[in-house]
C-alpha cells in the first residue's frame, strides 16, 4: 500500500510560479512511477506529468511542456511539480498518483494509488 499526501497549492496570479509536493509512504518508493494529474470543475481528469522510478525519466502533457518540471527525491519519498508561467487554464485540483509497474503512462486508469489533491487557482 502507498499513501500519498499533496501540498503546496494556493492562489497565484498568471505568470507566477508554484511548487507542489507529494509525500509518499512505503519502503519501495523508488520502484514506483509517480504522476501528477489535474481536474477542473466540470472537466475530466487530465494527465500533467509522470516520472519513472528507475531513471527518473519524465513524461509531460503537451499543455505543460516547457513550463512544468517533475522531479523526485527517493531519499525523502517525495515527488515535486515545479510550475512556472502559470495560466488561468492551469486552475484545477492537482492530484498525485502512483503505479507499481516501471513504465510511465498518461492513462489515469493505470495508476493504483491516489492522493486527495491540492487546489491551484490562477487569477488574471
Amino acid at each position: 500500500q502507498v499513501q500519498l499526501v499533496e501540498s503546496g497549492g494556493g492562489l497565484v496570479q498568471a505568470g507566477d510560479s508554484l511548487r507542489l509536493s507529494c509525500a509518499a509512504s512505503g519502503r519501495t518508493f523508488n520502484k514506483y512511477v509517480l504522476g501528477w494529474f489535474r481536474q477542473a470543475p466540470g472537466k475530466e481528469r487530465e494527465f500533467v506529468a509522470a516520472i519513472s522510478g528507475s531513471d527518473s525519466s519524465p513524461l509531460y502533457a503537451d499543455s505543460v511542456k516547457g513550463r512544468f518540471t517533475i522531479s523526485r527525491t527517493n531519499a525523502k519519498n517525495t515527488v515535486y511539480l515545479q510550475m512556472n508561467s502559470l495560466e488561468n487554464s492551469d486552475t484545477a485540483v492537482y492530484l498525485c498518483a502512483a503505479r507499481e509497474l516501471p513504465f510511465t503512462t498518461s492513462w489515469a486508469s493505470r495508476y493504483s494509488y491516489w492522493g486527495q489533491g491540492t487546489q491551484v487557482t490562477v487569477s488574471s
